[in-house]
């Protein structure tokens, strides 16, 4: 229930300050660049902040350290709605508060993982993960249908407000959490926070290697493909020729192809070849996007883009239920650190993907980006045997 709360937040808040953003920069040459650019600042602190947030959850208590960060994102989220709410907000402002989200984001999202194998058995680890992916895919589903028509009939504030609401009930959920199978740090794994972080590192470069190998082909979907979500609010006006409303439908509809993924897995499971998997999510979700370029109709478009997000929904499980499903506890929050480690670099791709929808077309950005994606998909599916054999 604090995943449905924190994602539903997070969704809310990727559609409302792009369109945001879109609004006040509407008369700027830069107006793409600025509103592509603005839904990666959330993964920027991730660069910086994310390992050093697994090398915490592995030495604090998880679930306390969530819910004082996400107290602090509903002030901040109250802060912002009076903001807009007078009347004086700049693009810019946007840009500071994701900012602040992001640093709190890039820190909550590994403890929301990890906490998940901390409340189930081994066994029941994959259902739970996958039970766990229906709370970012669900969400995705509310959060910006209701978040689009707010903003066309009331405006901007109010998604703010209920972001705010969001987050205290997040906090609200966690105070009951019991984490029956959180196992206390081995007594010779102690040591400064600095030995901690590079006794992870060690750990994937020499230890797992096929987890290495998982954190590179996460670029792909986490850092290539990515920025297709935040091109949504641009695609919607000039191709399909509608408002804020129909980009909220556009955004909720990823999140029903994400479900069914999660669904599926949840109900009947991977088989043995999550590796493999992983490889084919990665394809099939560059191909989709390519089509989805081209497609100039709205039931088309909507079709296309839920089998991008079931695919990415399906790379996103399957690697971190493979990945928890090797590493020993004490070292849990750290390997989940590394392995999203990939998501910090979605704002230089954004700003990239920016620049090429400012000197071309949003249908030339979105073709070249699925290309490269299945490119390098090929690619990896060649040279990283290691992943192709994972179970």
């Amino acid at each position: 229930m604090g995943n449905v709360f924190a994602n539903t937040a997070q969704w809310l808040q990727l559609l409302s300050v792009g369109w945001l953003v879109r609004d006040l920069t509407d008369s700027f040459a830069s107006s793409g660049l600025l509103v592509v650019t603005v839904g990666g600042m959330t993964t920027l602190p991730t660069l910086i902040i994310g390992p050093w947030a697994g090398v915490l959850g592995d030495r604090v208590d998880r679930r306390k350290l969530v819910m004082g960060i996400q107290s602090f994102m509903a002030c901040a989220a109250v802060v912002f709605a009076l903001v807009v709410y007078s009347g004086h907000v700049e693009w810019w402002h946007a840009y500071i508060y994701v900012l602040v989200s992001g640093v709190c984001w890039s820190t909550t999202l590994t403890m929301r993982q990890t906490l998940v194998a901390n409340t189930v058995p081994r066994e029941a680890l994959v259902n739970a993960y996958a039970s766990n992916t229906l709370t970012i895919t669900g969400t995705r589903m509310i959060g910006p249908f209701i978040g689009g028509i707010l903003i066309t009939t009331i405006g901007f504030t109010w998604n703010f407000a209920i972001e705010a609401s969001l987050y205290a009930a997040t906090v609200l959920s966690f105070l009951p959490m019991k984490t029956p199978y959180f196992l206390q740090r081995p007594a010779d794994s102690g040591g400064s926070p600095w030995a901690n972080f590079k006794e992870g590192i060690q750990y994937v470069r020499k230890q797992e290697r096929v987890i290495f190998h998982l954190i590179l082909l996460g670029f792909i979907p986490n850092v290539l493909l990515h920025p297709v979500w935040f091109m949504l609010p641009i695609f919607t006006v000039e191709v399909l020729g509608r408002s804020a409303d129909v980009g909220g439908y556009m955004l909720a509809v990823t999140g029903f192809g994400g479900l069914l993924s999660a669904l599926t897995i949840a109900s009947v499971g991977f088989g043995h070849n999550r590796g493999l998997i992983c490889l084919w999510a990665v394809l099939l979700s560059s191909i989709s996007i390519v089509l989805f370029a081209h497609s100039h109709w709205l039931i088309p478009a909507l079709m296309l883009i839920a089998l991008m997000s079931l695919a990415q929904a399906t790379f996103r499980t399957s690697s971190s239920t493979l990945i928890q499903s090797i590493v020993p506890d004490h070292l849990r929050s750290r390997i989940t650190s590394l392995h999203l480690y990939s998501q910090g670099f979605v704002f230089m791709s954004s700003l990239a993907v920016g620049l090429l929808v400012d000197l071309t077309t949003v249908v030339v950005a979105l073709t070249v980006v699925g290309v490269a994606g299945l490119v390098l998909g090929l690619i990896s599916y060649m040279i990283l045997p290691s992943v192709r054999q994972a179970r």
